[in-house]
């Protein structure tokens, strides 16, 4: 039998040793402590890497019958070029619980335009005696609505479906029985006519009263990274109101999911349902912020109501002048977002309506209306 042999000892270069020993440490180094937000992050992911969650941890999911039936309508519905008409016209849907104390303003608003704009009323409780011709025989079927419920949302819908049926009607904005316009017909019609975006506020609140109310139950089609808050008073493009009548599966979760008093949280449907929805299927397509201006400055569930005396050249130039919309979640950080106000890129005032107005403030607005509406 020959003898078995020995391996030689290894006499490479020591930089060799020394280079291995270091590239070693590196890699311990960055897996026991890895770096965050960066390529090395993402080369050696673990648990605690940012980057590694994102490429990694977030698993694809197979749409469920529903979500996959909606996503194709809703496709086909924002694959159709925009509709054409002659006469395009502005609908404008008053969601009141009965009368409407500024008719006589909104008279002074209209005069002079008529081809231009359609009116529809939603009267919850009581179907109001009108003072203005351009408001008889507007009004459309009506249900009861109560304060945070999907009743709410469903006289949105209504409005909207009413609206959609004239195809001249290419915007569609929802007023309030306390809501005034700040500029003139035409500067309003311009704005909204030519405008590429809808109108529709919408931000991500981690706080309570944001993503605090968001429901597990809303699951798989609505997740929580989805879930927005924004103010109710829309005014958006027709190609938006049609997806707004062939949706039935997210408004089904909100009806069932997003209510007052519900597993200890108080959700209301008519500030999240909207911005979840165009958050998810057009982001791009909506300006996050509402044209209709409303003071939270009191810091109470309502917004300001302005008075008689409240009512000067100053306030309304002031609102008028505003260029900058702002969001503040309602965690304890209270984190402010500002983004400026653009019209296809020229920054523009924000906001074309304003409420809440005491119907005590009709004759001093329509004394100031000649002049505040072109202060611009």
């Amino acid at each position: 039998m020959s003898e078995s042999r020995q391996r030689p000892p290894f006499k490479g270069p020591r930089w060799i040793i020394t280079l291995v020993a270091l590239v070693t440490l590196v890699v311990i180094t960055a897996l026991v402590y890895p770096p965050r937000n960066s390529v090395t992050c993402y080369m050696f992911s673990g648990p605690g890497c940012q980057l590694y969650q994102q490429f990694l941890f977030v698993p694809s999911r197979e749409l469920t019958d529903t979500e996959a039936a909606a996503q194709v309508v809703t496709n086909e519905i924002m694959n159709l070029p925009e509709s054409k008409t002659a006469n395009p016209k502005i609908a404008f849907m008053f969601l009141t619980p009965g009368a409407l104390p500024f008719e006589p303003l909104w008279e002074m608003f209209l005069r002079g335009h008529e081809n231009k704009f359609s009116i529809y009323v939603h009267a919850s409780k009581k179907s109001p005696a009108h003072t203005s011709n351009y408001f008889v025989g507007r009004d459309i079927h009506s249900h009861k609505v109560a304060w945070g419920q999907i009743s709410m949302v469903d006289a949105e819908r209504r409005l909207l479906a009413h609206a959609l049926i004239d195809p001249d009607n290419q915007h569609f904005v929802l007023l309030s029985d306390s809501c005034v316009p700040l500029f003139d017909f035409k500067y309003i019609y311009n704005h909204l006519i030519f405008a590429n975006l809808s109108y529709i506020d919408c931000f991500e609140d981690p706080g309570p009263h944001g993503n605090g109310r968001y429901s597990q139950h809303m699951l798989p089609e609505v997740e929580k990274k989805d879930f927005r808050k924004g103010s109710q008073w829309f005014s958006m493009k027709r190609r938006h109101a049609i997806v707004v009548m062939a949706d039935s599966l997210y408004y089904t979760k909100f009806k069932l999911y997003c209510r007052p008093k519900m597993e200890g949280r108080n959700c209301y449907a008519d500030e999240h349902y909207f911005p979840t929805l165009f958050n998810m299927i057009d982001p791009n397509g909506i300006a996050n912020w509402s044209v209709t201006h409303v003071d939270w400055s009191e810091g109470k569930w309502h917004p300001r109501l302005y008075n008689a005396r409240d009512i000067t050249p100053y306030l309304l130039r002031k609102i008028k002048s505003i260029q900058l919309a702002y969001h503040v979640t309602s965690d304890l950080k209270k984190v402010t977002t500002v983004r400026p106000c653009l019209w296809k890129g020229e920054q523009r005032p924000c906001y074309l309506f304003a409420r809440k107005f005491n119907p005590e403030t009709l004759d001093r607005l329509m004394y100031l209306f000649p002049n505040y509406t072109s202060l611009v």
